[in-house]
């Protein structure tokens, strides 16, 4: 083979083989924001998720809470092809629940998550709380409740399922939106 048609070859070959994307944690600065919020990822305690999708290199979906993270991954309705997810791995030295890190990510798949505990997550709903340790996930289980469980273990409902809101919501609520709409209606009409 003439050297210049193995280098056109060679050439040809290159330009078709994809480079791999880059799919390291980011971490958080004052510029991450909520995918679903689109809020201060720093603003919100407890552990946050980044979801990154195919053809966004280092461009993460940024979750205040962790939950939110994989029941985007789980929606039927999510079409993006997600190459990695990261979660705060809350046994790291030095986080709290005020501050769980802007660097320590650890990859979700291999996390432990204590589920159903007492506590709440960035947004007010229930929260999956990562760790990287079993031995200190079940510190926190111990103390705050909730079971440990891998990804895989998480059931749809700790994740997907609504979410109680405490306060004024309820029936009476509803009463006093159903009064409103009534004599907005009303108004129109008239």
């Amino acid at each position: 083979m003439k050297p210049v048609l193995l280098l056109a070859t060679f050439l040809a070959i290159s330009a078709c083989k994809e480079e791999a994307q880059d799919i390291s944690p980011v971490a958080l600065t004052e510029n991450a924001v909520g995918h679903y919020c689109q809020m201060d990822m720093l603003e919100h305690p407890g552990p946050k998720a980044q979801v990154h999708l195919l053809g966004f290199p280092g461009k993460p979906l940024f979750f205040s809470q962790v939950r939110d993270a994989v029941a985007y991954s789980r929606l039927p309705e999510q079409d993006g092809v997600i190459l990695a997810i990261y979660v705060n791995d809350m046994g790291a030295t030095g986080v709290s629940w005020e501050d769980p890190g802007k660097t320590n990510w650890i990859d979700a798949t291999t996390a432990r998550y204590v589920v159903g505990s007492a506590v709440e997550g960035g947004m007010g709903a229930p929260e999956l709380v990562p760790f990287a340790d079993l031995d200190k996930a079940a510190a926190f289980a111990a103390t705050r409740g909730g079971t440990v469980m891998s990804l895989s273990e998480v059931p749809d409902d700790a994740v997907i399922a609504p979410v109680a809101l405490g306060g004024d919501v309820g029936a009476d609520d509803d009463t006093d939106y159903n009064a409103r709409l009534k004599a907005l209606s009303e108004k129109i009409e008239g």
